[in-house]
């Protein structure tokens, strides 16, 4: 287990993100292709180094390495004010699961470094990791696909925390959610899997990739524990 302030890898968790460490820098705005002149881009080339250099010799130093300057160009980013400025929503639905799609609705969540209490992940290769641990989707872009006939309904995709008038096309990596009590940072798109197909017409689960437009479930890791409820307050970038 390796131990980064109050979030916790197992080796495979550690490994997975080393794996990904240059996807979560591509994700963040003005990310991809690289560019030299984006606030970015001396951390990102911090954590290409760690990568390049650590990454097969010391894991547990490279991975250090790559969060660190992941949060760093996050916070230049956002003093250059690649985020945008607050909009506040709410939360109109809270899910969890003992694994697997859909997942169930509560009234609220105990949220803590590694997610919601009571939610589990049947596949921990691909899910479960600290910037995984929180699961958001819009309800208005889940209602925009059952308009299209999809048979999509919160929470069968298996996200945790779906949000109403938030608009979309905002939740990008970086930014910061106010979600009741509870503080998160969007670390990544949640890619598309086929344990996801029943939730759309002849199983055609891609339709929700990022690569469509703002159509994407969003990753979240936890900066605040606390409590969340149905009808809370959800705010985008609450310190704009």
């Amino acid at each position: 287990m390796i131990q980064l302030g109050p979030y916790r890898f197992t080796e495979q968790d550690a490994e997975r993100t080393l794996f990904n460490g240059r996807t979560l820098f591509d994700l963040l705005p003005g990310g991809f292709p690289p560019d030299p002149s984006n606030p970015a881009a001396p951390h990102r080339a911090r954590a290409e180094q760690a990568l390049d250099d650590l990454a097969a010799s010391n894991p547990p130093a490279a991975l250090a390495e790559v969060w660190a300057a992941w949060h760093d160009a996050v916070a230049d980013l956002r003093a250059a004010g690649a985020f945008g400025p607050t909009a506040t929503g709410a939360v109109g639905g809270l899910f969890t699961g003992s694994g697997g799609v859909p997942k169930g609705p509560q009234g609220a969540l105990e949220v803590g470094w590694a997610g919601a209490a009571g939610d589990r992940q049947n596949d921990r290769k691909n899910h479960g990791r600290p910037w995984q641990a929180l699961c958001l989707w819009s309800s208005e872009v889940v209602a925009a696909f059952a308009e299209q006939g999809h048979p999509v309904v919160p929470g069968g995709a298996g996200e945790n925390i779906s949000t109403v008038g938030i608009p979309w096309d905002r939740a990008v990596p970086g930014t910061e959610l106010q979600i009741g009590g509870v503080r998160a940072v969007i670390s990544s798109y949640a890619l598309p899997c086929k344990t996801t197909a029943a939730n759309f017409l002849d199983g055609h689960f891609d339709l929700m990739h990022h690569r469509h437009g703002p159509v994407s479930r969003v990753y979240a890791t936890v900066l605040e524990p606390g409590r969340v409820e149905v009808g809370d307050p959800l705010v985008l970038e609450p310190d704009a």
